[in-house]
């Protein structure tokens, strides 16, 4: 039994003692005081309250026909008068208005009868009682309903918030951790790509050309600690709270841009694959999150060549469009190269093509989530025998329009 059970319990039973302890006392004029069968009655009209919610309608009848056969017994009306009225007010705030009107017509008709029966008021006043009454009690009823209905939708309508709001800070929680993984996955691979092939190449002329394998241990090097600087900044940024203040970060270099293309450029040259960079337009800066997704897009891009057909040819171009960043990564597939695979006898092109089917690996799925975010496109696949990587980023407003026109959104 929960709350509102209770208070019915406790409804009954008062209703039950007060209509008992009133109807004890000497009734005015004729009426007969209450005996056995007289508490008996009023026992029926009053107790049933404890069950008005479970089933209001029915409650609402056995009241109003145990009250009627109260009055014909010759009992005083009013002792149990109060019991009907909640009844009634009760099918008002629980039910339809077709079945509250038909229970109020059932109570004022029960109401007339007992002013007739007792004869102390004339026939208008009776009935304007039970109307006022039956009218009052439903008004009462109806307003209970609406103010129900209401903290309903509004109790519907919290936990719906209550869910959007977890369903948010999941997806924000996803989100980042996607991006973590994004960053994670750019820095690691590419470098270790570098270190992996220098170590390769400096295991290869070790006693052959200790100049060339220092000088693959020394890009080993600045590798390293290029890569543990761009990891300290990584996790810098992932500390710091928002509104703390970014100290100590002038230690760090300037984050990877698409200004930084031909430090990366060199490096990766450094590790045996020749690399052409091209710049079309006028150079101009752009946003911080556009320049390092094209950074990453040409991080990525180099980093599989350089792991699958690490003796071709690859060539950057950036373009500076008016409203647009466009940057194409291509290779060949083949060539000479200068990597630890020229002249043992590897065979040329790339290693594992399977392995770079467009749409498959978490580097590709970072491209394109990154282009996403800054509202761009990347576009993979084969090219000949190589294969080509193209970017296009928006850099205004009117480019991001464009790109939304393009797409058809």
């Amino acid at each position: 039994m929960g709350k509102k059970g209770l208070v019915d319990v406790l409804l009954a039973v008062g209703f039950t003692a007060a209509s008992m302890l009133l109807g004890h006392e000497r009734p005015p004029g004729d009426w007969i005081r209450l005996d056995l069968f007289g508490y008996a009655l009023t026992a029926l009209v009053n107790l049933p309250i404890a069950v008005r919610r479970w089933a209001p309608a029915g409650v609402c009848v056995f009241v109003c026909a145990a009250w009627t056969l109260y009055v014909a017994a010759g009992y005083w009306p009013v002792v149990n008068s109060m019991a009907p009225l909640l009844a009634l007010y009760t099918v008002a705030a629980l039910r339809p208005v077709r079945t509250a009107l038909a229970c109020a017509a059932l109570t004022g008709a029960v109401w007339v009868y007992a002013g007739l029966t007792a004869a102390q008021s004339s026939m208008a006043t009776v009935a304007a009682q039970a109307v006022v009454f039956a009218l009052v009690m439903c008004r009462f009823g109806r307003s209970a309903r609406v103010s129900g209905k209401r903290e309903e939708r509004l109790a519907r309508l919290t936990e719906q918030l209550r869910t959007e709001q977890q369903d948010r800070a999941r997806e924000a929680v996803a989100e980042e951790q996607a991006r973590i993984a994004r960053e994670l996955h750019d820095v690691v691979a590419h470098h270790m790509s570098v270190i992996s092939v220098q170590a390769g190449m400096a295991a290869y002329v070790f006693h052959t050309s200790p100049e060339t394998a220092r000088g693959a241990l020394d890009t080993i090097s600045d590798t390293t600690r290029e890569a543990l600087q761009e990891m300290r900044r990584m996790l810098k940024v992932l500390r710091a709270g928002p509104g703390e203040p970014e100290e100590g970060w002038a230690s760090y270099d300037p984050m990877p841009s698409v200004t930084r293309l031909g430090e990366m450029i060199e490096r990766v040259r450094a590790a045996g694959l020749a690399v052409e960079l091209r710049i079309e337009g006028e150079p101009r800066p752009v946003a911080p999150g556009v320049g390092l997704c094209a950074y990453r897009v040409v991080q990525e891009a180099l980093t599989n060549v350089l792991k699958h057909a690490p003796l071709a040819r690859a060539r950057v171009l950036v373009v500076y469009e008016p409203h647009h960043l466009a940057v194409t990564v291509t290779d060949d597939g083949t060539g000479t190269g200068t990597g630890p695979g020229s002249g043992s006898g590897a065979p040329p092109g790339r290693s594992d093509p399977a392995t770079i089917v467009p749409g498959t690996g978490h580097g590709l799925i970072g491209m394109r989530e990154r282009a996403r975010l800054y509202g761009g496109t990347v576009d993979i696949g084969p090219l000949g025998e190589g294969f080509e990587v193209r970017l296009v980023l928006p850099t205004s407003a009117r480019g991001t329009e464009r790109r939304g026109d393009a797409s058809g959104v």
